[in-house]
């Protein structure tokens, strides 16, 4: 395995000293009583710098104890440790997804999943099959479809599914979370007509005024009802099945939002008896505000799962056309989308959360949306001169007036972006915005240019939640096919070393934890994902037939593909 020359050398040096010199400034670890494991024999990148590189780290008691060349890395491990060969998989620090749900991911894997729908037809196809072993009465719910690229050129229609489900009430969300598709038995156990209201949601209405079951942000709520909790047994099996499936993926971490606090002790607890093995850093939804004042900062007894964050609304979803915007949706000329929260609310939950030292991550997509955001944490902001390094976060920021682009790394806030979005959403955003407000949409490249850093994340359940497709997606910026027009503003892509950041030590910062994780260096936790091919450097295209190898947290081994 060859390295660049240059780059590997000074490297070396660096980070040899700093892992071997017992007079350098680096806080050094405690010598654990554990055994040393060296991982050699691939490309590491460190993440230092314009990502450094290595040959050989040498881990104990979850923490790296030394970062450089094989030889000086043994040398420094004395004589008793034990090689893991990576056999020519590149190494790097460990991947975090800074915006998924955890418990929705393991509940698409223990529910009926839509996700490979492909057409309204096949929709029906999947409901008429669940409901043949459903018994009447019972709900059928369903989670992950999305309409872009079906055949049919539209939403789904409760007409489409009554005639497959007479006697069961059908509930079927959007990948994006922000709309359901109902059928009428549904409309009709819920109380649904044409004149149903709720603020901050929408029950869509055609030309003739009749109701077509699509149900948009807070109208969701109105079927709530009708689906059954889950219990805490069901819960339990989706947390496990989750964190087998991320780590799997090669996360090594994930920010999970609009978390119900009621669920963070079966979150501790799975955790100290291994049934999540990644690091959760939680955000907890506005519903459990009061419980973050009262117990944030917390975390469990082996640190995997920290709870500082609290998750807000500001509006909807693109795809759903709930995003808010200043100007009309180009493709539907009576709507500018849906606020899910308004000023006064939005002010005193952030002036209480600041005097709390609470994080706040607020979702918002639109560009009015953002806008909004942007003033309110400004607001609240200026009227405490002496706040600490509070490190706001905006969840998504898709679609920015290009006026506000710099407010970002002016008022120290930090987009919390998913590179899959862009690709997936630039088939269908020209259509919903228009060509001029694409110049703000996804704009990666214009954020860090700026001077904001970017956490970057999936979104999971919503997208598929693979590391590899997000990585790609950001240098890319191409559709999983190679497809990218004038439309998709290919100057936005950012380069393999800002990726990288992208995925962990930006996260890293976005959860104030960048002093133990994100970078492979001496002090900080052994948290590595590895992957069959270099990244860095393979054609673009190839970066989406890589394959997990190896997930390591805290230095063990949690996901291992070469068994």
């Amino acid at each position: 395995m060859t390295f660049p020359r240059t780059q590997f050398m000074v490297a070396i040096i660096g980070l040899t000293l700093a892992a071997c010199d017992p007079n350098s400034d680096a806080e050094q670890p405690a010598v654990s009583d554990d055994k040393i494991t060296i991982f050699t024999g691939g490309p590491i990148y460190t993440g230092v710098g314009d990502a450094a590189m290595a040959e050989a780290v040498a881990v104990s008691g979850g923490v790296i104890l030394a970062v450089g060349t094989r030889t000086l890395v043994e040398e420094s491990a004395g004589a008793d440790f034990e090689i893991v060969d990576l056999n020519e998989a590149a190494m790097y620090p460990g991947f975090t997804d800074a915006h998924a749900h955890l418990l929705g991911i393991g509940m698409r894997e223990i529910t009926l999943n839509l996700e490979s729908v492909t057409s309204v037809a096949e929709l029906v196809d999947v409901v008429r099959t669940e409901i043949e072993k459903t018994p009447a009465g019972e709900t059928v719910y369903g989670r992950g479809w999305i309409e872009t690229h079906w055949p049919e050129g539209r939403f789904p229609h409760r007409a489409d599914l009554d005639p497959v489900s007479p006697n069961n009430p059908v509930i079927l969300q959007r990948a994006d979370g922000h709309a359901v598709i109902v059928n009428s038995y549904a409309m009709e156990k819920a109380g649904i007509t044409a004149e149903t209201e709720i603020a901050g949601g929408e029950v869509r209405i055609l030309e003739n005024g009749e109701p077509t079951g699509l149900l948009i942000d807070k109208a969701q709520l109105l079927v709530s009802d009708l689906i059954a909790a889950p219990s805490a047994a069901r819960k339990e099996e989706a947390y496990r099945k989750a964190s087998e499936v991320y780590a799997a993926y090669g996360w090594t971490s994930i920010h999970s939002m609009s978390v119900d606090p009621g669920n963070i002790d079966m979150m501790e607890g799975l955790a100290e008896d291994g049934g999540i093995n990644i690091r959760v850093y939680n955000s907890i939804d506005k519903d459990g505000f009061d419980w973050l004042l009262e117990n944030a900062p917390r975390a469990d007894t082996s640190g995997r799962i920290i709870t500082r964050a609290l998750k807000l609304y500001a509006d909807g979803a693109l795809g759903s056309r709930g995003a808010a915007l200043f100007a009309p949706y180009s493709d539907s000329a009576a709507s500018t989308g849906l606020l899910l929260i308004e000023k006064p609310e939005a002010l005193d939950i952030m002036r209480r959360a600041l005097a709390a030292d609470i994080q706040v991550n607020t979702h918002a997509i639109g560009d009015r949306g953002n806008r909004l955001v942007l003033d309110w944490y400004e607001n609240t902001f200026s009227e405490s001169p002496d706040m600490g390094d509070v490190r706001w976060r905006i969840e998504h920021a898709q679609i920015l007036h290009l006026d506000d682009i710099q407010r970002f790394a002016e008022l120290s806030v930090i987009p919390s972006m998913q590179p899959s979005h862009a690709i997936g959403d630039l088939f269908f955003a020209p259509d919903r915005l228009g060509p001029d407000r694409l110049d703000g949409a996804y704009a990666w490249r214009s954020l860090i240019d700026s001077g904001a850093i970017i956490a970057a994340g999936s979104d999971a359940p919503v997208e598929r939640g693979d590391p590899l497709i997000e990585f790609y997606a950001a240098v890319a910026r191409r559709g999983l096919n190679g497809y990218q027009d004038d439309n998709w503003r290919p100057a936005e892509a950012v380069t393999r070393a800002e990726a990288l950041k992208m995925f962990t030590l930006w996260p890293a910062y976005a959860s104030f934890q960048e002093n133990a994780l994100g970078t492979i260096e001496h002090g900080k936790r052994a948290d590595f994902s590895v992957f069959s091919a270099d990244i860095m450097t393979i054609p673009e295209s190839d970066i989406l037939d890589a394959k997990p190898v190896m997930t390591i947290v805290d230095g063990v081994i949690v996901f291992d593909a070469r068994n």
